[in-house]
């Protein structure tokens, strides 16, 4: 029954992946006009809940200011926790499918950073955008903090199973 139910999960751990993928490649796609009212919309979006939360009392002008001063460190987080996402879920298939250790995290770290340049190469073709190689070393961090993440969390589930077997004998 096991190796049933394995036979049928496995190649379903693609999926979020998969979703990962297409959803990047989707905000690749846009348009700079369009991604740049979207990355704008948002940072006005933050800007203006922080006047309400912290009272700052903020006029319009100021509102577009500040929301122009954090719309680039937005898109540049933006651009990492997509790849931190995504580097999470390429590493649950390797992993199911048995790649343990160095080998994990070398494939992960190797097929996420291939996307990025791949999607660089993919936004050079995209009208008003372009590709841009720092965009790759920024989407690299988020690659290199989700894979020191599940390392960390690696060793503390260890720890923890260590621990408790000493509790217990």
């Amino acid at each position: 029954m096991k190796h049933k139910i394995l036979f049928w999960i496995r190649p379903l751990s693609i999926l979020p992946a998969l979703f990962m993928l297409s959803v990047i490649f989707g905000f690749s796609a846009q348009t700079g006009e369009t991604s740049g009212s979207l990355s704008y919309h948002i940072s006005y979006q933050i800007v203006e809940t922080s006047n309400e939360l912290f009272h700052l009392e903020l006029d319009e002008d100021g509102l577009s200011h500040y929301a122009h001063a954090i719309e680039v460190p937005l898109r540049k987080t933006a651009h990492m926790a997509e790849y931190f996402v995504l580097t999470l879920t390429i590493l649950f298939p390797l992993y199911v499918y048995g790649r343990r250790g160095a080998s994990l995290f070398v494939a992960a770290a190797l097929l996420s950073v291939g996307f990025a340049c791949t999607d660089e190469f993919h936004q050079y073709f995209v009208s008003e955008r372009s590709a841009s190689i720092i965009d790759v070393g920024i989407d690299s961090i988020g690659v290199a903090c989700a894979l020191i993440a599940t390392r960390v969390g690696g060793w503390v589930r260890n720890s923890s199973k260590i621990n408790s077997s000493r509790a217990v004998g």
